[in-house]
C-alpha cells in the first residue's frame, strides 16, 4: 500500500530521466575508450575537477600532466596541445556527466524524501541504487589509476568490464524500480515484481556477454580481424588458445576473448527469445524490444568487426547493448509481475 502523501508515478518518471543519462554516459564512456582519452586526466578531484583548464597555463599543466605517464610515449607521443585538448574533452565530458547523474538522483531524492513522497518499501531500494552510483564512480577512479601505473600505456580491462557492468547493473536496477512504481501508481495494492528463474538465467548469459565485451574493448579484441564469420581463415584460434594456459586464453588473448564474444552472442540469442516468448502473452511491446534490440546489436556487431572498428559504428554498437539490458529488464520484470500477481 501507498501512503498519501506518496508520489510512485513522479518517482517512477524521474528514475527513467536517471536512466536514460545512464545509457548517455555508458555511450561516451565507450566513444572515451575508442579514442583513447581515458588517462588524459590524469587526477581525480570529484569538486575542484569540475572546472575544465580555462587558461592557456592550466591548459599547458594538464598536457604536462600527461606526458609524464607512460601512454603518452607509446600512443600519443608528439602530439599538439590542441590534439590533446580533443582526447581530454571526451574524458571530462564523461567524468562531468557522471558528476551531473548523481546530482540528478541525489538532490530529488533528498526533495521525495523530505515531501514524504517515497512509498514504503522503496526508500532502501532508491539509497542502494544511489550507492552503486557512488560505487560507479570509485570503479572508475580505479580503472583510470591501473592506467597510470609504470609500464602501463592503457586501463586494465578487467576493472573497465568491472566499471561498464556496474554501470548497466545500476541501469536495470533503476528500470525495475521504475517499473514497480508505475505499477503502483497504477494499483495501489501492486507487490515488487519478482526474477524469474528465466529472467536470472538470460540474466546471467547476458551478463557473460557484457563483460566479454568490455574485454573486446579493453584488449582492442575487435581488431584482430575484419572477417566474418571466420577469423582470419579460422573457425577457432587453436594456436592463439595453444600458446596459454586455460585462464590466460580465455581472459586475455584478444583472439580467444574475440571468439568468445562472438558465438557468446547466439547463447544469449536463444536465452533472449526465451525470455521474449515468455513475456509475450503479458506484454507484447517489451517482447518486441528484445527482438528489436537483439537482433539490431548482433549485425551491429557483425558490421563492426568488418568495418575494421570505425568508432562511430562501435558507439552505435554500444548503445544498443545498453538498450538491450533496459529491454531484458523490462521483459523480466514484466513475466515477474505475472507470476507475483498469481
Amino acid at each position: 500500500m501507498k501512503p498519501p502523501t506518496a508520489r510512485p508515478l513522479a518517482i517512477a518518471n524521474w528514475l527513467y530521466v536517471v536512466a536514460a543519462m545512464i545509457v548517455a554516459m555508458v555511450v561516451v564512456g565507450g566513444i572515451t575508450r575508442l579514442t583513447e582519452s581515458g588517462l588524459s586526466i590524469t587526477e581525480w578531484d570529484p569538486i575542484s575537477g569540475i572546472i575544465p583548464p580555462l587558461s592557456h597555463a592550466q591548459w599547458q599543466a594538464e598536457f604536462a600532466h600527461y606526458r609524464e605517464i607512460d601512454q603518452y610515449a607509446a600512443i600519443h607521443a608528439g602530439m599538439t596541445l590542441s590534439q590533446f585538448k580533443g582526447i581530454f574533452f571526451w574524458e571530462y565530458s564523461h567524468r562531468l556527466l557522471g558528476r551531473l547523474i548523481g546530482m540528478v538522483f541525489f538532490v530529488p531524492l533528498v526533495w521525495f524524501a523530505v515531501r514524504r513522497a517515497i512509498p514504503k518499501g522503496y526508500a532502501w531500494r532508491l539509497i542502494a541504487l544511489l550507492a552503486l552510483g557512488g560505487l560507479q564512480g570509485a570503479f572508475g577512479w580505479l580503472m583510470v589509476r591501473s592506467g597510470l601505473q609504470p609500464g602501463m600505456v592503457e586501463v586494465s580491462h578487467y576493472w573497465l568490464a568491472i566499471h561498464l557492468v556496474t554501470a548497466l547493473f545500476t541501469l536495470s536496477g533503476i528500470v525495475w524500480a521504475a517499473l514497480d512504481l508505475r505499477q503502483l501508481a497504477r494499483n495501489p495494492a501492486a507487490r515488487p515484481a519478482r526474477l524469474t528463474g528465466i529472467g536470472a538465467a538470460t540474466g546471467i548469459v547476458l551478463l557473460i556477454q557484457l563483460i566479454y565485451g568490455a574485454f573486446m574493448a579493453g584488449l582492442r579484441a575487435g581488431l584482430v580481424t575484419d572477417k566474418w564469420p571466420l577469423i582470419n581463415g579460422h573457425f577457432f584460434p587453436a594456436a592463439e588458445f595453444a600458446s596459454h594456459s586455460l585462464g590466460d586464453a580465455l581472459f586475455n588473448d584478444p583472439y580467444v576473448v574475440h571468439f568468445i564474444h562472438r558465438w557468446w552472442a547466439w547463447v544469449a540469442l536463444g536465452f533472449l527469445i526465451v525470455l521474449a516468448r515468455k513475456v509475450r502473452p503479458v506484454d507484447r511491446r517489451a517482447s518486441i524490444a528484445i527482438h528489436s534490440a537483439v537482433g539490431t546489436q548482433i549485425l551491429l556487431g557483425i558490421a563492426t568487426v568488418m568495418a575494421h572498428v570505425p568508432i562511430w559504428l562501435a558507439a552505435l554498437h554500444q548503445l544498443v547493448g545498453a538498450l538491450l539490458v533496459i529491454a531484458t529488464a523490462w521483459a523480466a520484470h514484466a513475466v515477474g509481475r505475472r507470476n507475483a500477481a498469481t
